[in-house]
């Protein structure tokens, strides 16, 4: 497996991997957990998919295995911002304003959004290292821009993951029902640096 990272000025660099990653996206968030989100029978695109958006991916044998997206909280495009605070300002339906006591607008805080890892990843070692090299590649696209921290919206099982990767993940906001596929959530937090007594799992 290996990581890449890129934003739309660059993809063309990477083949297909942005395309493979939508239609990762669409398989997992529309077609599994059944997400009223933008999609056509490909692919699964929104409004944050724009200039502002990083892509942290990860590739096995030429296929993406993995991915996510990651922009500053101080991103804007149009009528938006990033999503969590478009979700503080009462702007998406599906996630709850209160999620976040207050929206956060710093460059040094990071926002991570449509995390993916392909089910052909079927045992733990495998899913463990392709979330490893997703998470890397995010803080490191984070950190060589001023970002100190990543947050995210998130199942609550992704606190421990990262926690045995060597991240010091925590809640930074109440956790909430989603009644579409009936999983919690809620918002995370973590230095971009890794523990320096922990490593990957």
């Amino acid at each position: 497996m290996k990581n890449v990272t890129f934003n739309l000025t660059s993809l063309h660099n990477h083949n297909d991997a942005f395309w493979g990653y939508l239609k990762l996206r669409k398989h997992f968030f529309v077609d599994q957990l059944g997400w009223d989100i933008p999609h056509d029978n490909q692919f699964e695109m929104d409004q944050y998919d724009t200039p502002v958006a990083w892509y942290s991916l990860v590739l096995m044998d030429g296929k993406v295995v993995g991915g996510a997206r990651v922009m500053p909280t101080t991103a804007r495009w149009g009528q938006h911002s990033y999503m969590l605070k478009d979700a503080v300002d009462g702007k998406l339906v599906d996630i709850p304003p209160a999620v976040l006591e207050d929206a956060i607008e710093s460059d040094g805080v990071w926002e991570c959004t449509r995390l993916v890892i392909s089910d052909e990843l079927n045992t733990h070692a495998l899913r463990s290292e392709c979330l490893s090299l997703i998470v890397s590649g995010l803080a490191e696209t984070a950190r060589s821009q001023g970002g100190r921290e990543l947050m995210s919206l998130s199942p609550l099982a992704l606190m421990r993951a990262l926690r045995q990767l060597g991240y010091d993940a925590g809640r930074i906001g109440e956790p909430y029902l989603n009644p579409g596929d009936g999983r919690k959530y809620a918002v995370l937090s973590m230095p971009v640096e890794r523990r320096v007594d922990e490593k990957a799992a």
